[in-house]
């Protein structure tokens, strides 16, 4: 009997230790961004200045437990030749999963219109934090995406290699 008990006592914590695991994981520390029309849809130009785009239907989230997390989409009426020659591309960049719950942001089916040709990808900030750059990838039709990508730098730092001459002083005194 007491056999009994304690194997009902360990499933049960499994099963509530599992699900508040995927709680965190997806839903707890997510929280929406609230568009400030400023620096919400910015790309770099060639010259290196930083100028915010026309966009509409802004939707995006982050989380302060990792500088990866952040997730956006928009529509801009700015067609994709324009911003190809006024904007800096960005190259290697490929779009991480975002949770099932915000919808609009379909990583799969963004690495495919990139791979295709079909969406383009621009860079927005480099070393927005140690390591990570924002990205803004534009698909032919309009679409906007927004993510952080680890930057050479930061695959450096985060894998213990020597970071080169051509990385960024680390503000937090770190390695």
């Amino acid at each position: 009997m007491t056999g009994k008990i304690l194997t009902i006592v360990i499933v049960v914590s499994a099963l509530i230790a599992g699900v508040a695991m995927y709680y965190l994981q997806v839903y707890a520390y997510y929280e929406t961004v609230t568009p400030n029309g400023v620096d919400d849809v910015q790309l770099t130009t060639l010259d290196g200045r930083k100028e915010t785009i026309l966009y509409e239907d802004f939707q995006a989230i982050d989380a302060e437990s990792s500088p990866i997390r952040f997730r956006a989409c928009f529509t801009t009426q700015t067609p994709l030749s324009t911003l190809t020659s006024t904007y800096e591309q960005y190259v290697g960049a490929a779009p991480r999963n975002a949770p099932g719950w915000f919808d609009c942001f379909d990583a799969d089916a963004i690495g495919e219109d990139i791979a295709m040709g079909r969406a383009q990808v621009f860079t927005s900030q480099r070393n927005r934090e140690f390591g990570i750059d924002r990205v803004v990838a534009v698909t032919e039709d309009g679409r906007g995406y927004i993510w952080h990508e680890i930057n050479d730098c930061g695959d450096k730092a985060y894998d213990g290699s020597p970071l080169g001459d051509d990385c960024p002083e680390r503000d937090n005194g770190g390695n």
